[in-house]
């Protein structure tokens, strides 16, 4: 076989025994029964322990020394396939397979810590996984910035001082926004209570006007929702309060936007090195933008309005002020919950305290006083409690440092892919009026998503555009947006 077919075939291995270790993580956030957590580290360990060994093969080495591309297609799964390796041969097998290890057992130890507010009970954890994290930047960086070599785990091609630049760009029109609204009027949010299966179905519903396919997926419930798989096995997890379904309803929403970008790669690039999306930051311009510039907008709500209360009944808001109650803004705690307007200020945060993490400038048994200090700062808010504070996301627990500015970064890509779509598809606003955003999702899929890792992150949304990033179209459509709905 020639050096291309044995790369090709080797990698479509990795590729499956990789989904496969994803599922066994669906698993223990949905179904693992709560005393298996110690059993599944293990587990996750000689998985990871295989991969790793597959990865850092030295005849995948030889391959690309030798592999002669056809075609562009398989040109850049060489890319791919280099840049991977690349990585994997200089992280020491011992270390890979420890942070697997350890990074599972710590999701649990976090969610304990979380649900009784106790920060000391997870901290230790939490210095292990960032010492095994350091120790793996310091492998991967060549010298070079730590964060910066963690960054290129989730959005390849950028690093902190660009990311630093764009958010100094950004702050001072998302404050001055945020200052304006402070002296609106806000409605009251939505009051009732919204049973749990009407709540489900309606998600469901929803899930499905959007595009997810039901064949090659399925929703369940999570603490912490999220989507997982690519390909023929894209799976997404919600969460419910009978006294709030928004969460639920744009929780759904959010995770089809990442369900969908992997279901709709096309097929034939399954299992390779461009089967699934290229970058944290290019999966998050997805789901953000099905979650606000689609579903949060004036006239979709208009008709989500009239399919909540064929699910719930009379809501406590009109269809003419539903979308200000959608989108109204309030200084909160939670990421997860901010407004448009709030959203990217808490990624800032989370940014600014990882870089000083992985620059020697904080440690963590300091990591909570900093956190609430920035808030206090950031929001005008002292944090009442861990859970709202250092303790609220998962990700530090399995060591996704450097992931967090790729939310940012995904809004900045659907401000650009927003302002693109308007210019291309004249009729959105009237088919968003009737519920149907199908042109919207077209679109997507055929300018973006059935490329998968075909381009590089920069490259894919440039292609899907036609012109270059930038932060402008994401900030002009959030005064828009919000001086038309608040008057301000």
């Amino acid at each position: 076989m020639a050096a291309i077919d044995n790369l090709l075939a080797h990698q479509r291995t990795t590729e499956a025994l990789g989904q496969v270790m994803g599922r066994l993580g669906w698993d223990q956030e949905t179904m693992m029964p709560p005393g298996a957590a110690e059993q599944r580290g293990e587990e996750m360990a000689a998985l990871e322990a295989v991969l790793h060994e597959r990865r850092t093969d030295p005849r995948v080495g030889d391959w690309l020394d030798h592999a002669e591309a056809s075609d562009d297609v398989q040109a850049a799964q060489i890319r791919e396939i280099r840049r991977g390796y690349d990585r994997a041969v200089k992280v020491p097998a011992e270390l890979a397979t420890e942070l697997a290890r350890l990074t599972s057992l710590s999701q649990g130890i976090w969610a304990k810590a979380r649900a009784a507010d106790d920060v000391a009970a997870f901290l230790p954890t939490l210095k292990q996984v960032v010492a095994l994290r350091r120790e793996e930047a310091s492998a991967i960086a060549d010298g070079g910035d730590l964060y910066d070599a963690l960054l290129q785990d989730y959005e390849p091609g950028t690093n902190a001082a660009e990311i630093g630049a764009l958010f100094d760009r950004m702050r001072p029109r998302l404050v001055a926004l945020r200052d304006r609204l402070a002296g609106a009027d806000m409605p009251a949010p939505l009051n009732g209570t919204f049973p749990k299966e009407a709540q489900l179905a309606l998600s469901a519903e929803v899930a499905g006007a959007f595009g997810y396919d039901f064949d090659l997926g399925r929703i369940d419930l999570a603490v912490h929702p999220f989507s997982s798989g690519s390909g023929a096995d894209v799976r997404i997890t919600t969460r419910v309060d009978e006294a709030e379904p928004l969460g639920c309803l744009y929780s759904t929403i959010h995770e089809v936007g990442h369900a969908t970008y992997e279901q709709n790669i096309a097929p034939e690039l399954r299992l390779t090195a461009l089967g699934q999306g290229v970058s944290m930051g290019v999966h998050e311009s997805q789901s953000r933008i099905y979650e606000n510039q689609l579903a949060r907008s004036a006239l979709f709500t208009r008709f989500l309005h009239g399919r909540m209360e064929a699910h719930f009944g009379t809501l406590s808001a009109g269809a003419d002020d539903f979308a200000r109650v959608i989108n109204r803004v309030e200084t909160g705690f939670i990421r997860t919950e901010a407004d448009e307007v709030h959203y990217n200020l808490h990624v800032m945060l989370r940014f600014d305290l990882e870089r000083q993490l992985f620059g020697g400038a904080l440690e963590v048994e300091d990591l909570e006083e900093a956190w609430n200090a920035r808030f206090a700062s950031d929001f005008g808010l002292a944090v009442d409690k861990p859970s709202n504070g250092v303790l609220q996301d998962v990700h530090w627990s399995v060591g996704l440092f450097g992931y967090f500015p790729t939310y940012a970064l995904g809004n900045v890509y659907a401000g650009c892919l927003n302002e693109a779509l308007r210019r291309d598809v004249s009729d959105l606003d009237a088919r968003l009026e009737a519920g149907d955003p199908s042109a919207a999702l077209d679109w997507l899929r055929e300018n973006l998503q059935r490329h998968g890792g075909l381009r590089t992150p920069r490259e894919t949304i440039m292609h899907a555009t036609g012109g270059e990033i930038s932060e402008a179209p994401l900030l002009d459509y959030l005064d828009e947006k919000y001086g038309a709905l608040f008057g301000v």
